[in-house]
């Protein structure tokens, strides 16, 4: 059995800020595998088989620095490891558009991961971070987390959730090492455009060339 958390803040004002990445990709996992939301310990979960193996995907009620009292119980509640855990977040540390899988290692200012690796008193799981970017000079993060999607930025977003929810099933299917393999290179970030190439010198100089040798020509008549 595998676990998979979204994290997000609950209510209509948080629905389509950066910090609530996590949700919107566990929708994006419920309407893909079907399944409808039930109420839990200070939650909501739905279930569903990926290929062999039952997934629980779950989406703390608490707001966000308060994850871990959701994530916890429901961990002891099924016996389940560390490993069997995945956590699906915002990242302010990656540019918007990088999709990484990371296993352990600090929060990186992430509070809900912060407050799941106190509850479990570990670390040691597997987090999927959506790069949401840092704040533009002058902006405050508390701000720049909350503040809701551009709409010129729904494309991107769009396909970067939908790369999340396939990434997310691969890891609940084969696990860590293959999601990091098919999406660690993730970069949806438009590719600036090719240097022109220079033109080589012969290609300048070969019209002057020919001129020359038509000019020399019509002064030099060849005897008829």
């Amino acid at each position: 059995m595998k676990l998979v958390v979204g994290l997000g803040n609950p209510t209509l004002q948080y629905a389509q800020t950066r910090h609530n990445a996590g949700w919107l990709v566990l929708e994006a996992l419920r309407s893909k595998l079907g399944g409808s939301w039930q109420k839990v310990l200070k939650g909501e979960t739905f279930e569903a088989r990926v290929s062999t193996e039952k997934v629980i995907f779950l989406k703390p009620l608490t707001y966000m620095n308060l994850s871990g009292e959701a994530v916890g119980p429901l961990m002891r509640f099924y016996k389940l490891e560390p490993d069997d855990l995945l956590v699906v977040q915002d990242d302010l540390d990656s540019p918007f558009g990088l999709l990484r899988f990371k296993h352990g290692g600090r929060s990186g200012g992430q509070n809900g991961g912060g407050s799941i690796a106190d509850h479990l008193g570990t670390d040691s799981f597997s987090r999927l971070k959506l790069g949401i970017s840092r704040p533009p000079p002058g902006g405050k993060v508390v701000d720049w987390v909350l503040s809701k999607w551009r709409e010129d930025e729904n494309v991107m977003l769009e396909e970067l959730v939908t790369l999340a929810r396939d990434a997310a099933l691969l890891w609940a299917e084969k696990g860590l090492l293959e999601g990091q393999a098919k999406f660690n290179s993730t970069d949806l970030r438009p590719k600036p455009p090719a240097p022109e190439k220079p033109v080589p010198e012969k290609t300048l100089l070969e019209p002057i060339h020919k001129e020359v040798s038509v000019e020399l020509a019509s002064e030099n008549p060849q005897p008829q």
